[in-house]
């Protein structure tokens, strides 16, 4: 269920990512009509969202590094958001230092660092479901019929 949600959500930053990062915008500063954008934020979500779509649609093994990067990713905002808001507000906006941000921005970047480490864990059960990974870890749920003597 949530596979589909989120690759959903990829496919709707993919395409429109404009009215995503709006809506980010009003969740997240006080007066979003004061944000002035950088011109590449728009191909950053775009490429946020094939990330999402590349490691949880994939039938095939071979993006460690992807996933290894967003799952880093993940982590450091849920521990330390704070120096990750900052770096992010100033790559994304010319006018940072500007804007006021709401008191909820810290808990919802936590909250999308618990989604990048969710779409992680996500692929990797993805990978090893299509290698035949099991219960007993041998690649089948055949029984054990070894007979001891």
């Amino acid at each position: 269920m949530l596979r589909p949600l989120l690759i959903a959500f990829g496919l709707l930053e993919v395409a429109k990512p404009k009215p995503v990062i709006e809506a980010c915008e009003r969740i997240g500063l006080a007066t979003p009509e004061n944000a002035d954008r950088r011109p590449l934020v728009l191909w950053g979500a775009r490429v946020e969202g094939v990330l999402f779509v590349w490691l949880l649609a994939r039938r095939e093994s071979g993006s460690r590094l992807v996933s290894g990067l967003l799952g880093v990713a993940g982590v450091v905002i849920v521990l330390v958001p704070q120096p990750i808001i900052q770096l992010s507000q100033s790559l994304v906006y010319t006018n940072a230092d500007d804007l006021e941000l709401k008191p909820w921005v810290t808990p919802a970047a936590r909250l999308l660092g618990g989604v990048y480490l969710l779409v992680v864990g996500l692929s990797m059960r993805s990978t090893d479901d299509e290698r035949g990974a099991s219960v007993d870890g041998t690649g089948t749920d055949a029984p054990d019929t070894t007979v001891v003597r």
